[in-house]
C-alpha cells in the first residue's frame, strides 16, 4: 500500500473563508484531495508587435496551407500555432460524423489525444512528490501486493526505463474474449501471469504504456479518488481546461469517435477503458493552456520541471530521448523541443513546445493522418535553427 504522510493545510488569506468552505463541499473533497489555496493565473502574454505578429502568422498559415491542409478534405481536427501564448494560427476542418459531415469540429470539439496524455500523468504524480506523498525512488511492491517484479521504481516508470512489457500486446494476444479492460484487472492479470520483463530495471529505454497505466493506479491509491477525478480536481478545473476529461464509460455520448478513413469509424475495443498511457480528451485551446501552465510553478516547482524537461537514456547516440513524461528533441546546435505526440486507433495528437522561442504547436485529429507528425516537426523552423527532418510517427 501506498505510504502516505498528511500534511497540514495552510490556506492563504486572500481567499474567503466561505467561499473555501463552499469549494470543499461543491467538490466533496476529502482530506488528502489537492485543493489549490489560490486561483490559477495564467503566464501574460508574451509582447509582440504588430507587424511582428503578422509576419509569423502569413508565415505559418502559408506553411500549413501547402502542407498539411493541401488536399482540401484531407485534415479533420484542429491545429493551434502560438508564440508566448499569442495565437499565430488557427484551423478547424472535418467532422465528428463521417460519412454523413452533418457534424463539423469546431475550437470545443474535445479529441482523444492519445499518448500525449502521458503529460498529464507525469505532472500529477510530480504533484503528489511534490506534496511529499511519493518519491520517484519509491518501489512499486509498496503500492502493488504481491508484486512480481523487484527493483523497479516510480521514476522508471516516468522515463520508460521500467524494462516492463506492453500491455497493449500481451493483454490482447492472452485475454481476447474480455471486453473492456479496466487498470486494475490488467495489473492482476500481471500479478497472476507474470509476463516477462523485457530488461532488467533501469538498463535501456523503451516505450512502454504500461508504465503510464500503473502510474495512474498509484495516483488512485495515493490520492484517495480515481485518476478521473483526481486530473479534474488538480489540472482541469484549476486551469480552466473546460473541454478536457479522463474517458470513461459514461462519456460515450460526448466523445468524438475516430476513423480510420472517411467511411470508417473505428470500433470500441477492449483496450479503450484503460488510461493515464492515453484517454484524455481535450481541444487545442486547452492544451494551449496547459502548454502555458508549464511555463509557470503553480503546478509543480521549477526544480521538478527542471527534471520531467531532462534526458535520462544514453544508450544510443541520437537526438531523442525522454524526460519525465515527456519527449525530448535534442539537436547538436542545443536547441531542445520538448513534445509528446500520440496515435491511437484513428487519433493522431501532436504537442510540441520550443521553449527558447516560446512556440507551441498542437494538432489533433479524428481521422488517421500519418502526415501531422512530419508537418509538426518540420514547422519548427519556421521559429528558428531547428533543421528540416522527418518526426517518425510516436505514440
Amino acid at each position: 500500500m501506498a505510504r502516505l504522510k498528511k500534511k497540514p493545510v495552510f490556506f492563504v488569506v486572500l481567499v474567503p473563508f466561505v467561499a473555501l468552505i463552499n469549494i470543499l463541499h461543491s467538490c466533496n473533497l476529502d482530506d488528502n484531495s489537492i485543493v489549490h489555496p489560490v486561483p490559477y493565473i495564467a503566464p501574460p502574454l508574451l509582447s509582440l508587435s504588430t507587424t511582428e505578429k503578422q509576419q509569423l502568422s502569413s508565415r505559418v498559415a502559408t506553411y500549413f496551407q501547402e502542407s498539411l491542409l493541401r488536399i482540401q478534405g484531407l485534415f479533420s481536427g484542429g491545429i493551434i500555432v502560438a508564440k508566448g501564448g499569442n495565437i499565430l494560427f488557427e484551423h478547424y476542418g472535418g467532422y465528428a460524423d463521417f460519412p454523413k459531415k452533418t457534424i463539423p469540429l469546431q475550437e470545443d470539439s474535445p479529441l482523444h489525444i492519445a499518448s500525449t496524455s502521458k503529460t498529464f500523468t507525469a505532472i500529477a504524480i510530480l504533484q503528489l512528490i511534490e506534496q511529499q506523498k511519493l518519491s520517484l525512488a519509491d518501489s512499486l511492491s509498496h503500492f502493488f501486493d504481491n508484486w512480481p517484479y523487484p527493483g523497479i521504481t516510480i521514476k522508471q516508470l516516468l522515463n520508460h526505463r521500467s524494462g516492463l512489457p506492453n500491455y497493449v500486446y500481451f493483454m490482447e494476444a492472452n485475454t481476447p474474449a474480455k471486453f473492456a479492460y479496466t487498470n486494475e484487472e490488467v495489473i492482476n492479470w500481471m500479478i497472476t501471469h507474470r509476463p516477462a520483463l523485457h530488461a532488467r530495471p533501469d538498463t535501456r529505454f523503451e516505450y512502454c504504456n504500461t508504465n503510464f497505466l500503473l502510474l495512474a493506479a498509484i495516483i488512485e491509491k495515493v490520492s484517495g479518488h480515481s485518476y478521473p477525478e483526481h486530473l479534474r480536481f488538480s489540472l482541469f478545473d484549476f486551469l480552466d481546461m473546460k473541454n478536457t476529461f479522463v474517458y470513461q464509460a459514461k462519456d460515450s455520448t460526448r466523445a468524438i469517435p475516430s476513423f480510420a478513413n472517411a467511411n470508417r469509424q473505428w470500433p470500441f475495443d477492449h483496450l479503450d477503458l484503460t488510461y493515464g498511457d492515453k484517454n484524455i480528451y481535450s481541444t487545442p485551446r486547452d492544451l494551449l493552456k496547459w502548454d502555458q501552465a508549464l511555463y509557470t510553478q503553480q503546478l509543480v516547482s521549477d526544480s521538478l520541471l527542471t527534471l520531467a524537461f531532462s534526458p535520462y537514456s544514453f544508450e544510443k547516440p541520437g537526438q531523442n530521448n525522454y524526460g519525465l513524461g515527456f519527449r525530448l528533441k535534442l539537436l547538436p546546435n542545443q536547441k531542445k523541443v520538448i513534445y509528446h505526440f500520440g496515435r491511437w486507433h484513428g487519433n493522431n495528437a501532436a504537442f510540441a513546445r520550443l521553449t527558447d522561442e516560446q512556440v507551441t504547436v498542437i494538432i489533433l485529429s479524428n481521422r488517421f493522418n500519418s502526415q501531422i507528425y512530419s508537418a509538426v516537426s518540420k514547422s519548427y523552423s519556421l521559429f528558428g535553427p531547428y533543421g528540416a527532418y522527418n518526426q517518425r510517427e510516436e505514440d
